[in-house]
């Protein structure tokens, strides 16, 4: 489900003392800058990507080519935010550097879609916009998710002709999976949220808040 906005904030909630490079599963999502929709849009339950909205799916998919401690499950890129699993296996390689994602080829793998659970997950600081490399805990999901923002931001920025302009709001979203119940659960909510879009809060429509949040509860169970 979507998140609530009262932890729409820039101070880190991370949970204190939590090691973010050992090995589990995380539930991720990262918002565009004042959720502008500019990834593709919503047709007949479907995501449609343009041209920038496929950057996004390929560099989050070159994650893990790029990092042997990572692996991918369900992911969805929406029109103006990205969902996905997060594996880290705990074989952490080299010391990593925020931005490093390179040039190496995206791997065929299955693509989910989109779709947050009813419970809200926390929002960590994180690089947003780009820029110099700055050094985070190695193979961390901090890292991770800087180097893919980072490199994201640059690319797009270069089509658009925009150097400097943000591309993705400041933190991030991320939930510890602690069970295989709460696995499925999440991968049904990425994989269907397309076709859901209406009831997303991240979708600015006229549905309200808790009309949302009501719809995600029973649906999800």
């Amino acid at each position: 489900m979507s998140y609530d906005p009262e932890i729409h904030h820039r101070r880190s909630i991370r949970l204190k003392g939590y090691d973010y490079s050992q090995a589990g599963a995380y539930f991720i999502t990262i918002c565009t800058h004042e959720r502008e929709c500019i990834f593709g849009e919503i047709r007949d339950g479907k995501m449609h990507l343009n041209e920038i909205g496929k950057i996004v799916e390929a560099e989050w998919l070159k994650t893990a080519e790029i990092r042997d401690n990572v692996e991918l499950d369900a992911f969805v890129v929406m029109p103006n935010h990205v969902h996905g699993i997060i594996i880290i296996t705990g074989n952490a390689g080299t010391d990593d550097v925020v931005g490093a994602n390179d040039s190496k080829n995206s791997v065929d793998r299955t693509v989910g879609v989109d779709r947050r659970p009813p419970d809200r997950g926390i929002q960590s600081n994180v690089g947003a916009h780009g820029g110099a490399p700055l050094r985070r805990k190695p193979q961390s999901i901090g890292s991770i998710v800087a180097g893919f923002k980072s490199t994201v931001t640059k690319q797009i920025n270069i089509i658009r002709n925009t150097p400097g302009v943000p591309v993705w709001q400041r933190n991030y979203y991320e939930h510890i999976i602690r069970n295989e119940k709460a696995f499925t659960r999440i991968q049904r909510y990425i994989i269907e949220n397309p076709a859901q879009w209406q009831y997303d809060q991240e979708n600015r429509n006229n549905i309200s808040d808790e009309d949302k949040k009501r719809f995600w509860k029973e649906y999800l169970g």
